[in-house]
């Protein structure tokens, strides 16, 4: 006899819709958004770094037995509600831009959202969950217009547990270990209350997410060369603030960096400071182009004539008529201007227009981006005085194979030089130094970063930050730091933690498509039937599986 097929709920209508639903679905939205503020507050300034994990455990918990459509909006209020105070630094530019970033950016955790909501359907979801999230990551930093690589969970890591793991596979293999802490402790939570009848899963459960971030203390690194080199950091601050920084002068703000530099002279001279071996200067500490500018000359061979080292200058050099190129260019006290190093990755809207017609013709503000800046395409590698820095500016610190490239180059120490004065007392200065942080510790390399208004810092090889400055305030000293020639595993194997985890991601997610579509075929939809909630392996009662 053939047994009757009742049937299912309405395609694409969630159990217990109406009355009973809504307080389910606030509370998804409530942990969804709880889970974004402890990752706001694993960011700097404030550092919670063991938020992170907490903040994807709730995040993550939100998505746990939705649907792909339900879990992308779901991770979408949770990406704004996190993105919103973290990205608040490029207010400065206009609110519309604030709020147009974080609605773009969000998008990519929308997609993260919906593939996770599938994946947690396949046994051993959290190693899933978190291979996602380094694929988003990854995407985020491929585009729109050359990507926009902040915010990562890595990042949020300058100084934790997690932060060695850097030495092994990059800032992609800190992600996935912080996402697969969380996505763990989501497990957890996600069983209760039936799971707490059984305290073997909870102590094996509670045991790994403890044991995944101590793997980091754990990673190898190579020890001291014996060498060192003497650096000048100079930051000579800016007399304007926010968008107007340059004040009526541009002048002003090279004068400002010579002068800080005549000072460091002088202090070598009275012995209160060690003569330096080289002097670094940050991005934008001229400009006006040297080149082409006798008064610009004039007063940078000046100030390497006093100093009677070869500066790292950051300048905006003139091409042709119509572009420019923001370049770290070395310049000799006896033989003047020399080796140089273009920026690669540039500020979308800020060095370059997208679309340049289009948005040109929609809003006068892109009308300040002035001339279109032009990439370089070598790494900044550059010889200079006993060693040969690894120049990186601004912006390029957040990308991985833009430092990688770097170091393999030959650069040590590493000089980051920025110009954050449209940012300053923002979140923005601190977010970058925690970058600064995991790089020294991701290449055993000594980082300097340089700032026109600050932070300007020197972080050892180990991701410890020796010296800083405050912001708005200039600044000038010579710190000793080492200088290290071998890499760490990270640099050798380069991108590959990073694609085997994308592709762990990519497989799982179509384990998990065909696993559905079998299961729609086999009761004559497209939609998989909704039974009424059951308990699952976990104890929990899942509303949507």
């Amino acid at each position: 006899m053939a047994t009757e097929v009742k049937p299912q709920a309405t395609p694409g209508a969630a159990p217990g819709e109406g009355r009973a639903a809504r307080p389910r679905l606030a509370a998804r939205v409530g942990c969804s958004m709880a889970g974004a503020l402890l990752l706001f507050l694993a960011f700097p300034p404030l550092d919670w770094w063991f938020c992170a994990p907490l903040g994807v455990a709730l995040l993550t918990l939100a998505l746990y037995g939705t649907r792909p459509r339900r879990a992308a909006w779901l991770a979408y209020v949770g990406a704004f509600a996190f993105l919103l105070p973290t990205l608040s630094w490029v207010r400065p530019i206009g609110d519309d831009t604030w709020l147009a970033l974080v609605a773009i950016e969000s998008l990519f955790w929308a997609a993260l959202g919906a593939l996770a909501s599938l994946v947690m359907r396949v046994r051993l979801w959290p190693l899933w969950v978190a291979c996602l999230w380094v694929a988003q990551e990854w995407a985020r930093g491929l585009v729109p217009f050359g990507g926009f690589p902040w915010a990562r969970l890595a990042f949020s890591q300058g100084e934790s547990p997690y932060t060695g793991l850097a030495a092994l596979g990059g800032a992609p293999l800190v992600t996935f270990t912080v996402a697969l802490t969380g996505a763990v402790l989501s497990l957890l939570l996600a069983g209760l209350p039936g799971v707490l009848r059984r305290p073997r899963v909870v102590a094996g459960t509670l045991l790994v997410a403890i044991a995944l971030p101590l793997l980091g203390l754990a990673v190898p690194r190579p020890g001291d060369e014996g060498r060192t080199v003497k650096i000048g950091v100079i930051q000579g601050n800016v007399p304007g603030r926010g968008m107007e920084f340059l004040g009526d002068e541009p002048a002003v703000v090279l004068r400002n960096h010579a002068d800080e530099t005549h000072r460091l002279a002088e202090a070598v001279r009275a012995g209160k400071l060690p003569k330096p071996d080289i002097v670094v200067w940050p991005e934008n500490s001229s400009d006006i182009d040297p080149y082409r500018n006798a008064f610009a000359r004039d007063m940078i061979d000046s100030a390497a004539k006093d100093v009677g080292v070869p500066i790292l200058t950051g300048i905006i050099a003139l091409i042709g008529d119509e572009h420019r190129a923001t370049r770290s260019l070395i310049w000799d006290p006896v033989t003047g201007p020399g080796a140089y190093y273009d920026k690669r990755n540039l500020v979308p809207f800020g060095e370059f227009t997208p679309f340049k017609d289009l948005i040109l013709a929609l809003s006068e503000r892109a009308n300040l981006v002035g001339r279109q800046s032009i990439p370089g395409d070598r790494p900044g590698a550059l010889r200079m005085g006993p060693v040969t820095v690894g120049a990186v500016s601004c912006y390029e610190v957040a990308f991985d194979g833009t430092v990688r490239d770097t170091v393999a180059a030959g650069g040590s120490p590493l000089i980051v030089q920025t110009n954050n004065a449209s940012y300053a007392l923002t979140n923005l200065p601190p977010q970058q130094l925690a970058m600064s942080k995991l790089r020294a510790v991701e290449h055993n390399r000594s980082v300097i970063t340089t700032a026109t208004t600050g932070i300007s810092a020197y972080v050892d090889p180990n991701g410890t930050v020796e010296w800083r400055t405050r912001e708005l305030e200039p600044a000038m000293n010579v710190v000793t730091v080492p200088v290290r020639t071998r890499g760490t595993i990270a640099t050798e194997v380069g991108a590959i933690p990073e694609w085997i985890l994308i592709l762990m991601g990519a497989g799982a997610t179509a384990v998990a498509l065909v696993s559905r579509k079998r299961t729609s075929n086999a009761i004559g939809t497209d939609v998989p039937p909704v039974p009424p909630a059951q308990p699952d392996d976990h104890g929990y009662a899942s509303e949507e599986r």
